[in-house]
């Protein structure tokens, strides 16, 4: 029993369905755990402890009646503090949300509490998830239980950082620049960044409160310790909205090969465009090896037809324009103003970010037009492929650095300062297209560091994704418990 928190979700929602531990007692033990750790991590800031247990009690006797509620039938878990939900204050992390207590939840958060799941807390990030960093001035810092001297990564940085120290098994996360993927690469844990349209986004903040559109590029996924558990909750998140789904269903296929050894497998392990830290570097060529030695043939030429450096630019303008309405009036009118004032061959952080967030509709459709071809362009690859290996971030967890303007900071990559934002570039590889791309942890630093690496699949075949990085975390040995973990001072 001691190693209940750390058990899967599958796993557990099995052991409650046979009754061989109580929806109340897996709670209670949780809720402990977060008693005791969080406020050395400070990864869960709203707990919704006595609605949750009453919740748990009925769970109880449901069972005890013979009556199941659905596959997480008395789970309890946490919910990343972007999706709102029914009674229970959502911030984003932004001062202005700080009273924020929704009347409905959000339909992602809706359909795992309908399938049984018992949300007793929300979980840190950036202020409107906008940093890769989980800071904000309501909570303050999340730190990463490997080492709090370091990020947990953002903006799904608490939610990560939960999953790590065994304070819930499942978590719901949501990425458009890597939001699912850098914090379960940097924790140690799994994070699927599922196909653009898949679940939906409605109910998270942001946009606003209210809002009925959804962000281009932006997805939600689930995080958990285990591909399982992604696949698990991906069939029950997967789906339209209730108005659409009057005249469509989602039938998403299974994996296509069921052996290691069956899958196609291309990795693209570095870019002069974005190069990699060598410590990082090094454990994802030691993955590559491993699946060789397994018997798995994997292809490190094999590309999709298009630079690194073309992507990362085409990214950077879909994304800042799919934010573009997050800035104040005034606010947009001083990045316009700079935008015009830029050089034409100016490609710096600070000009590259006022040109792409003002610019016009007519100059985003051409880059949209890119991004269908370039998806068309990743068709043809997976023709002759079933999954991509390539890293999630050109380094592991960094440390805290909250200084600001955040277009100022830096990262180390082999010894040389490189531009903050340097973190998007191969999450937006794969984030432009909309493909679907799972975080597996692979191995260690030799600073100990968790190190991840990022399996992309065809657009819409989300479960070839998670399958392989199930496989492929079973060579490597998968999530591993943070040794540091309860010497963490509060």
């Amino acid at each position: 029993m001691d190693d209940l928190p750390f058990r899967s979700a599958s796993e557990l929602a099995a052991a409650l369905r046979d009754r061989t531990v109580g929806c109340r007692e897996l709670l209670e033990r949780h809720l402990e755990r977060v008693e005791a750790l969080n406020p050395a991590i400070n990864a869960v800031v709203t707990l919704d402890a006595e609605r949750a247990r009453r919740r748990a009690d009925e769970a109880d006797g449901a069972l005890a009646r013979g009556e199941a509620w659905g596959p997480l039938h008395g789970l309890p878990m946490t919910l990343k503090d972007s999706w709102e939900t029914a009674g229970l204050r959502t911030t984003s992390g932004a001062p202005e949300f700080a009273g924020h207590v929704p009347a409905a939840d959000a339909p992602a958060a809706r359909r795992l509490i309908d399938a049984g799941a018992i949300v007793f807390g929300k979980t840190n990030l950036p202020a409107h998830a906008a940093d890769l960093q989980s800071h904000n001035p309501l909570f303050g810092t999340t730190v990463n239980p490997w080492d709090p001297a370091r990020t947990c990564g953002g903006s799904s940085g608490g939610a990560a950082a939960a999953l790590a120290a065994g304070f819930t098994p499942l978590e719901l996360g949501s990425d458009i620049g890597g939001s699912i993927r850098t914090p379960a690469g940097f924790c140690g844990v799994f994070g699927h960044k599922t196909s653009y349209g898949l679940i939906p986004m409605r109910g998270h903040i942001p946009g606003p409160p209210g809002s009925l559109a959804e962000l281009d590029i932006g997805v939600a996924g689930p995080m958990a310790r285990t591909a399982a558990d992604l696949s698990l909750a991906l069939d029950l998140l997967a789906g339209p909205l209730p108005e659409e789904a009057v005249a469509w269903r989602l039938r998403l296929p299974g994996p296509r090969r069921r052996s290691p050894r069956e899958f196609r497998v291309a990795a693209w392990l570095d870019d002069p465009a974005c190069l990699v830290d060598g410590a990082v570097a090094d454990v994802c060529r030691a993955a590559v090896e491993t699946l060789r030695r397994a018997g798995v043939p994997v292809d490190e030429a094999a590309r999709p037809g298009f630079a690194f450096a073309e992507a990362w630019d085409l990214y950077l303008r879909l994304m800042y324009a799919a934010t573009s309405g997050g800035p104040t009036e005034a606010q947009f009118a001083r990045l316009a103003t700079a935008a015009a004032a830029a050089p034409p061959g100016e490609d710096g952080p600070a000009a590259r970010f006022a040109r792409g967030i003002t610019q016009r509709h007519r100059d985003w459709l051409p880059a949209h037009e890119a991004r269908l071809r370039m998806r068309a362009a990743w068709t043809a690859f997976f023709r002759d492929y079933d999954v991509l290996l390539c890293p999630v971030t050109p380094t592991a967890a960094i440390p805290h650095d909250h200084s600001e303007p955040i277009n100022r900071r830096r990262i180390v990559v082999n010894g040389k300062a490189r531009p903050y934002w340097d973190q998007l570039a191969w999450v937006g590889l794969v984030g432009v297209a909309g493909l679907p791309a799972t975080t597996a942890p692979v191995g260690l630093t030799p600073d100990g560091l968790p190190v991840g690496i990022q399996v992309v699949g065809p657009y819409l075949e989300d479960h070839t994704a998670i399958a392989f990085a199930g496989h492929l975390a079973e060579m490597t040995g998968g999530f591993r418990r943070p040794p540091r973990l309860e010497r963490i001072p509060p």
